[in-house]
């Protein structure tokens, strides 16, 4: 199953955190927090503007990027949880 995106909308996989501190503990599940890193998986064509043009999205396929922590949806795809948000919802691009 393939998803694609719609409009300004974009397809993420959540990059979870480490579950082991640096002085080597292992954190419960309960004390981990919402990811708010991800990487690119699908974008849309772009959100369309009053001309009948599309705008050119910012992120493409593969760059990790940051959102808010409540940010998008959750969606299962293939037993693997992923975030479909809007452009307007990242934070900004990981280099």
């Amino acid at each position: 199953m393939a998803v694609k995106p719609l409009d300004d909308r974009i397809l993420v996989k959540p990059i979870e955190k480490e579950a082991k501190t640096a002085s080597g503990l292992y954190l419960p599940e309960s004390s981990k927090e919402k990811p708010i890193q991800g990487e690119v998986v699908a974008v849309g064509p772009g959100k369309r503007l009053d001309n009948g043009q599309r705008a050119k999205m910012s992120v493409k396929k593969g760059d990790r990027v940051v959102y808010g922590r409540y940010a998008g949806s959750d969606v299962e795809i293939k037993g693997t949880t992923h975030l479909i948000l809007r452009e307007t919802e990242l934070l900004g691009i990981i280099d």
